[in-house]
């Protein structure tokens, strides 16, 4: 059985989403409460943290990128669970203009195809009663969207959140909570978002503190008490093709941005997955039928990436009769060259031409659609794919021959390709600055 959920959300980033879903993820597991954490929408360092708080892996759904079939396959990971919490994005209405496979990226979205009712964090510092406004207006704002209530947050003091609360009553709003002003949870940020939940030496004393926090300023049993969901029993997963039976996977703090579903799917079709470290100097094993560099941090660390001799002749022996595929950062890496912050060039494996700079940061967001002009691993020429972009990186140079069609959510051409390269012993590399989330 699935069990009932809840969507937490907000009016716009930065409101205490993240500080509310880790706290009650970690608040219930310490009540015995199993707890099935979920992310709307394309992020990949949210869900290691809401693994961490609560036991249970972390799964993204996006209305966009994902249909229905999908979405409800991945809702399925939680049978055998007490509780659905996700976490949203931005704000709980904000996707873009022209929707998707099932919707346009709005977590409002996932929210009524799964029935999840939303539980609003609001940042309530500089008004009072005009708060519940905002609140009605979320309310109203679809009908197919239903608000279980709010938690206050950043509140100044008893009285003022007795006022907030009158407004609240008035407009037949349920307060779940009240969290007083202080220092949020404390997890360094860098420029591409938070330090990864691996990185993070203290974090069970965060998920603790987090936990305390909430339970004394939330109504858990009230929050549980207005789950509910519309699915009820777990369909089957979709269907994930792996790019091969044995996968090279590099993970390290380099490399660390693939997709858990993707994993999980890889997994579930047969496929083995080798992980190996560039960062220490490890190549990917030669036993294996390619290999995978996903996203991550190549930036931070170049001049030891540009160092590691094995991994560098390792890769490259492999990509002369194998496939190789790179994703942002792990397209990077597999470049002639990475430019950090400072203005160093570093050498990189050398398989592509392609060379980004991180000297003069230009910003890079958003959905993305693919139409293959050549195959990569898992996937033939003319395949359509839907991904997402997020990276700082300038591109210097992109020569090799392009990898696919891109266009944006609103179906203008993206100029970044990707790449491809054939090598004599009938081997390809591959990349693209896109990470792939399905085919369609």
């Amino acid at each position: 059985m699935i069990p009932p959920g809840l969507m937490i959300s907000a009016p716009a980033s930065g409101t205490g989403k993240t500080t509310l879903m880790l706290g009650l993820l970690a608040a219930f597991r310490a009540q015995g409460v199993n707890v099935q954490p979920f992310k709307s929408g394309p992020d990949y360092i949210d869900p290691a943290f809401h693994t961490a708080a609560s036991g249970r892996a972390s799964f993204n759904v996006d209305s966009w990128s994902m249909d229905l079939n999908s979405i409800n396959g991945l809702v399925g990971n939680a049978a055998g669970a007490d509780l659905i919490l996700a976490e949203g994005s931005m704000g709980l209405f904000d996707g873009v203009a022209i929707p998707g496979a099932c919707g346009n990226g709005a977590s409002a979205d996932i929210s009524a195809h799964m029935g999840w009712p939303v539980v609003l964090v609001l940042d309530v510092s500089g008004a009072a009663q005009s708060v519940a406004a905002t609140a009605l207006g979320f309310k109203m704002m679809r009908p197919d969207v239903e608000l279980a209530g709010v938690v206050l947050n950043r509140v100044a003091s008893p009285r003022h959140d007795a006022l907030v609360r009158v407004g609240m009553k008035a407009a037949g709003i349920t307060v779940l909570g009240s969290l007083p002003r202080r220092k949020e949870i404390e997890m360094p940020e860098r420029h591409l978002g938070l330090v990864q939940a691996g990185e993070q030496e203290n974090l069970p004393e965060i998920l603790a503190e987090a936990a305390a926090f909430i339970a004394e300023n939330v109504d858990l049993d009230a929050l549980r008490a207005a789950a509910k969901g519309k699915l009820q029993d777990a369909p089957p997963p979709a269907k994930v093709i792996p790019p091969g039976n044995r996968i090279a996977l590099a993970q390290d703090d380099a490399f660390a941005f693939v997709y858990p579903h993707l994993l999980a799917g890889w997994r579930a079709a047969g496929a083995e997955v080798l992980p190996f470290s560039p960062l220490a100097d490890q190549a990917p094993d030669a036993s294996a039928d390619v290999c995978w560099l996903p996203g991550g941090y190549p930036e931070l660390h170049a001049g030891k990436l540009a160092a590691a001799q094995t991994f560098r002749a390792g890769i490259n022996a492999f990509a002369q009769t194998k496939r190789v595929h790179g994703e942002c950062g792990g397209y990077m890496a597999m470049g002639a060259g990475l430019v950090d912050k400072d203005g160093a060039h570093h050498q990189m494996a050398g398989l592509l031409g392609v060379e980004t700079s991180f000297a003069k940061r230009k910003f890079h967001l958003g959905y993305r659609k693919a139409s293959l002009k050549a195959a990569i691993p898992g996937y033939a020429a003319a395949t359509n794919l839907r991904g997402h972009e997020f990276h700082y990186a300038t591109i210097l140079a992109e020569p090799d021959a392009p990898l696919a069609e891109v266009t944006d959510s609103n179906d203008l051409v993206v100029p970044e390709t990707g790449s491809m390269r054939q090598f004599d012993g009938g081997g390809c590399a591959t990349g693209t600055f896109f990470h792939m989330i399905s085919e369609g």
